[in-house]
C-alpha cells in the first residue's frame, strides 16, 4: 500500500498537467471577474492567511485595492506541489508557494508556465528530532525516519539534499534514511508516538513539534526564501495590470505585518483555526514569529541554490536555464 502511494505521487509529480486550461472567470465585454489564489495552512504563508481571513470578513486586502468588481477565490493546499498541479491544471492563477515546488514546475514546462513574481517569507523552517539524544550527529541519522509535508515540496528537497551531502544514499524509495512524505498536521501524531524521528517542516509546524511533542530543533532554515508568490504565465501575459495592482497590494499588506505583529498574529491565528477546523494556540504563532522575515525582495540569485538542491536529491538532471522565472510586474 505505501509502495502504490508513492507510486500515486510521484505519478502527480511528474506529469505534464499541460493540457488545454479554462480561463478565469469573466464578465461578457472579457474582464477579469474571479482572481483564484491559492496557499497552505502555514505560518509561512501569513500574508495569504491575513488576507483569506478578510475575504471572509468581507474586508478583503486585495479585494478593496483591485479593480471593484475584482473577487478573489481563496484555495487551501497540503504543500507546494499540489498547488503546482492547480497551476497547471487551470484551477487557480497564482498561488504562494515554496522555490523547489515553482522550479520543478518551470522545469517542466520547459519555462513556459510558471513565473515568480514577489518574494513573501524567508526563514521559519527547520529539522525537528526527538529529543532522547538518539540523534546528536549527522552520523545519527543512520537507519531513521524523517517526515516531509509531500514529497518535491521545497523542504522534502532540502532535507534530501542535506542527507546526500551527509553521505547518506537517498533514493526516491528509501536509502540510508527513510524519508517519508507526511501531511504536517499528521506529523505531529507520528512524532508523538515515536514512529518517526524527526521532521523536516515549517512553521507552525516547527513550533507545534517543539511545544507539543517535546521535539528538538536540530537544523534551522534562517536564511533562504520560504514563500514566494507565483502566477501562472498566462495570468500575467494576460492580465499584466492587475498583477501589477495585486504584487502591489501584497507589498503593502507585507509592510503592514512588519508593522502590526500583533494584530497580523491575531488575523494568522483566526484563519487557520477556520482552516484547521480547531483553535489554534497564540503561543505557537507568537513562538513562530521571531523565526519569520516577512520581504517581497526577490531576485533571480536564490533559485539557484535550490536548482543544485533539486539536482542533489534526484529531481532534475540537466542544466536549466531561470532566466524567465521571476518576472515582477
Amino acid at each position: 500500500m505505501k509502495h502504490l502511494q508513492l507510486g500515486i505521487l510521484l505519478a502527480l509529480f511528474f506529469h505534464s498537467g499541460l493540457a488545454t486550461k479554462p480561463a478565469s472567470a469573466t464578465t461578457q465585454d472579457g474582464s477579469l471577474q474571479v482572481i483564484r489564489i491559492g496557499h497552505f495552512p502555514n505560518v509561512t504563508h501569513a500574508q495569504a492567511l491575513i488576507a483569506h481571513q478578510l475575504s471572509r470578513s468581507g474586508n478583503g486586502w486585495f479585494e478593496e485595492r483591485l479593480a471593484p468588481d475584482i473577487r478573489i477565490e481563496w484555495f487551501v493546499y497540503n504543500a507546494g506541489p499540489a498547488a503546482m498541479e492547480a497551476i497547471f491544471a487551470g484551477s487557480i492563477d497564482l498561488t504562494y508557494v515554496g522555490p523547489s515546488p515553482a522550479i520543478n514546475a518551470y522545469v517542466r514546462s520547459s519555462g513556459n508556465e510558471i513565473r515568480v513574481i514577489a518574494g513573501a517569507v524567508a526563514g521559519g523552517a527547520a529539522l525537528v528530532v526527538q529529543s532522547d539524544g538518539r540523534i546528536k550527529s549527522p552520523a545519527d541519522f543512520r537507519g531513521k525516519k524523517i517526515a516531509t509535508p509531500e514529497f518535491g515540496n521545497t523542504q522534502d528537497i532540502a532535507c534530501r539534499a542535506w542527507l546526500g551531502t551527509q553521505g547518506f544514499k537517498i533514493t526516491q524509495l528509501g536509502g540510508d534514511v527513510q524519508i517519508i512524505p507526511t501531511a504536517n498536521p499528521d506529523q505531529i501524531t507520528l512524532f508523538q508516538q515515536r514512529l518517526i524521528d524527526g521532521a523536516w517542516t515549517v512553521e507552525p509546524w516547527v513550533s507545534r513539534l517543539e511545544l507539543e511533542a517535546k521535539g528538538t530543533i536540530y537544523l534551522e532554515q534562517t536564511d533562504p526564501i520560504t514563500t514566494i508568490l507565483v502566477s501562472s504565465a498566462g495570468f500575467l501575459r494576460e492580465h499584466r495590470a492587475l498583477a501589477t495592482a495585486l504584487v502591489r497590494a501584497h507589498a503593502e499588506l507585507t509592510d503592514w505585518i512588519n508593522h502590526h505583529p500583533g494584530e497580523a498574529q491575531a488575523l494568522v491565528r483566526s484563519e487557520l483555526a477556520a482552516e484547521m477546523k480547531h483553535d489554534f494556540s497564540l503561543q505557537v504563532i507568537q513562538k513562530s514569529w521571531p523565526r519569520l522575515r516577512f520581504t517581497t525582495e526577490i531576485s533571480p540569485v536564490p533559485f539557484e541554490a535550490f536548482l543544485a538542491d533539486a539536482k542533489k536529491a534526484g529531481f532534475l538532471y540537466k542544466s536549466v536555464d531561470l532566466s524567465r522565472l521571476v518576472d515582477t510586474p
